[in-house]
């Protein structure tokens, strides 16, 4: 592969960049189905900057519990680009901080729950320099309901709506769909997991029901997308699509393993919630 095409694919895995493109994919994804059309708010920007903020100060932290580590693979080009990484941090900060002003004061502050959860996660403020992920078994759980928290309930939220049923049953297939495509990465970080002492679900559970979890998960969102087929009215067209981008979410959990490169995970499972949203836009 060419140099300027390992950078460049560098610069935007490992600037976060393509992991606050999912975040706002999400959101839109979940904007569409509600509302059956797209139109602007505050905070779509708001949640692309703070996504670029929390997994760059989560990069930054992260370095310091994976020290054995830092001369190979992501750890490496991490290390190498610590300086950008820091300064996109503070660009996103700043830039978050002039959309979230521009949000109505309610709704600032129902965003204080999930941006401390989100905090709590990447930035060691309990004992013995522990974040939320460093607690065994708790950091998929998290990831997914944070995640469901920020691009479907505050979504939600925004816009009034009351707690209906298609509402919970879009928090109920977000929730699964995060979670499913967060076992593998799970599996990627089984190494630097048992360096620093924490348990997970394939430490415990073994890689291949570990896998066999992350597909019942997968099938239980479509079934919760299918189910809001009738009750939100989203076309058959756009379930279609949400399927599709379920099967190659599927091919993609079975082939994981400790031993692929990191761009499989960062890029292409990461990127599973962009293709997702891309399906459903292109059929809309």
């Amino acid at each position: 592969m060419q140099k300027w095409l390992i950078k460049f694919i560098d610069l935007i895995l490992y600037s976060n960049l393509w992991i606050a493109v999912a975040a706002l994919a999400m959101a839109l994804q979940t904007q569409l189905f509600l509302f059956g059309r797209l139109h602007y708010s505050p905070y779509f920007p708001f949640l692309f900057c703070g996504t670029l903020f929390l997994y760059a100060v989560h990069r930054i932290v992260g370095l310091q519990k994976a020290e054995p580590f830092q001369e190979k693979g992501r750890y490496w080009v991490i290390a190498t680009f610590k300086s950008h990484i820091r300064f996109y941090a503070g660009v996103s900060a700043l830039v978050g901080a002039y959309f979230f002003f521009q949000l109505e004061l309610s709704f600032q502050l129902s965003l204080f729950a999930p941006s401390l959860l989100s905090l709590a996660y990447v930035i060691p403020l309990f004992g013995g320099k522990k974040r939320l992920r460093d607690f065994h078994f708790i950091k998929i759980f998290l990831i997914a309901l944070v995640w469901t928290w920020l691009t479907v309930a505050m979504p939600a939220i925004y816009y009034r709506l009351e707690l209906q049923l298609c509402t919970i049953l879009m928090i109920l297939e977000r929730v699964f769909f995060v979670f499913a495509i967060t076992v593998p990465f799970d599996i990627r970080d089984l190494e630097i997991d048992r360096f620093n002492k924490v348990k997970t679900l394939p430490f415990r559970l073994g890689i291949k029901k570990s896998k066999a979890i992350a597909l019942v998960s997968l099938t239980m969102a479509l079934f919760f997308a299918w189910l809001n087929y009738y009750t939100l009215g989203i076309s058959l067209n756009q379930w279609l699509a949400y399927g599709l981008s379920c099967l190659l979410t599927a091919w993609l959990i079975l082939k994981s393993s400790t031993s692929r490169h990191d761009y499989f995970y960062t890029g292409l499972m990461d990127g599973t919630m962009i293709l997702q949203a891309g399906l459903v836009f292109l059929v809309t």
